[in-house]
């Protein structure tokens, strides 16, 4: 009988119900997405750096361990000295830029044939590079950007010339040749790190303490690549767990104000019938409890048609942007969650205040 009556409630006021269910969609879609966003290119990076098939990775003093936000400072000739060493089979000094061109995007200046020994490129279409004009990209990127062989890819108002279409996962979604982002960059002779193949992958602690042994190494930051990896988590990158924190914030507050208002209002509204059922016998839990579940009834619905649009939108993005969007299964859970909870707080005064109305005053109550 409860359950009828919160229906028909709900069902008297389409248009408000459908503004809080709507509202509430959103609070899940934007912790969804932006959320999605954030894990999802962090994901992204640690799969890509995993794919460069290196065991040791070797960045200057105090860089930082996100790659891609360091400054080229280690010479390439450290590289030639290294290679040198027991247990070493390839060393492979790499550059990074990053272009804001139309999109985000981290490219490699490579060697090829010391980054290609680290794992091998998958060539799907075209060849590797040949010339200090050419550029290899990967297949998400060619999806994204439409482009094929022979195209020309304008990057630091420099034009280069796609010669390959390479599978993606290995490190970058562009790369270029070592020297001409070298030159690109004004850090000729300079790599921002390098990556090191053991030639026998548990041999690995033996490689990291060999590269720390050799003269003026010892201020770098050398690492296995299992560890390297393991930092990439929202609580080892800078300001990230503070930003979702913030998202959610913004989003709890959104989702609290628009059922504070909707169930207070209804609440005004709805004297006298709160009076009525209060005149019945209906005690002070029994009149919280139905408010309450009529804000949870919102609540779920909103969370059905958020996470809905979540999924579709993070599809649409991924078919036609090279953006990751990683909505995981705990994400999803957790914004029910918050959405949930959100709604219940703003309800919780509207429902007491309804609670606390005299009969004989809302029986009065025109």
């Amino acid at each position: 009988m409860m359950n009828k009556m919160i229906v028909s409630n709900l069902a008297h006021r389409p248009l408000r119900s459908a503004i809080s269910v709507v509202a509430i969609a959103l609070e899940v879609t934007l912790i969804l997405m932006i959320v999605g966003f954030a894990l999802g290119m962090l994901h992204d990076s640690r799969s890509r750096q995993a794919g460069i098939g290196a065991d040791v990775i070797v960045l200057p003093p105090g860089a930082s361990n996100i790659v891609g936000l360091s400054d080229a400072a280690i010479p390439v000739k450290i590289a030639d000295i290294l290679a040198k060493l027991p247990h070493v089979a390839v060393v492979s000094p790499v550059i990074m830029k990053v272009s804001t061109a139309g999109a985000l995007q981290n490219i490699f200046g490579i060697d090829l044939s010391s980054y290609d020994a680290l794992r091998p490129f998958v060539y799907l279409k075209g060849g590797p590079l040949r010339g200090p004009d050419d550029i290899l990209v990967d297949d998400i990127y060619t999806n994204g950007k439409h482009v094929k062989i022979g195209d020309t890819i304008e990057l630091f108002n420099h034009n280069f010339r796609v010669a390959g279409i390479v599978a993606h996962g290995k490190g970058a979604r562009l790369f270029v040749p070592l020297a001409t982002l070298q030159e690109l960059n004004g850090t000729p002779g300079k790599a921002v790190n390098l990556y090191v193949k053991a030639d026998n992958s548990a041999e690995v602690d033996s490689v990291v303490n060999e590269i720390k042994n050799v003269p003026g190494m010892s201020s770098y930051t050398v690492q296995p690549m299992r560890d390297y990896l393991a930092m990439f988590t929202p609580d080892n990158i800078p300001m990230l767990s503070t930003f979702i924190r913030i998202v959610i914030g913004i989003s709890v507050t959104i989702g609290f104000i628009v059922i504070f208002q909707s169930m207070y209002t209804a609440v005004m509204e709805r004297t006298r019938e709160i009076g009525i059922l209060k005149s019945l016998g209906a005690s002070k839990m029994y009149v919280v409890n139905v408010i309450l579940r009529e804000t949870t009834l919102l609540a779920l619905g909103g969370i059905i048609v958020g996470i809905a649009f979540s999924l579709a939108a993070s599809a649409g993005v991924r078919q036609r942007t090279t953006l990751p969007v990683d909505i995981t299964t705990g994400w999803l859970l957790r914004a029910a969650a918050i959405a949930i909870v959100g709604s219940l707080a703003g309800a919780v005064y509207p429902a007491f205040k309804a609670a606390q109305k005299d009969p004989i005053d809302a029986l009065a109550y025109e």
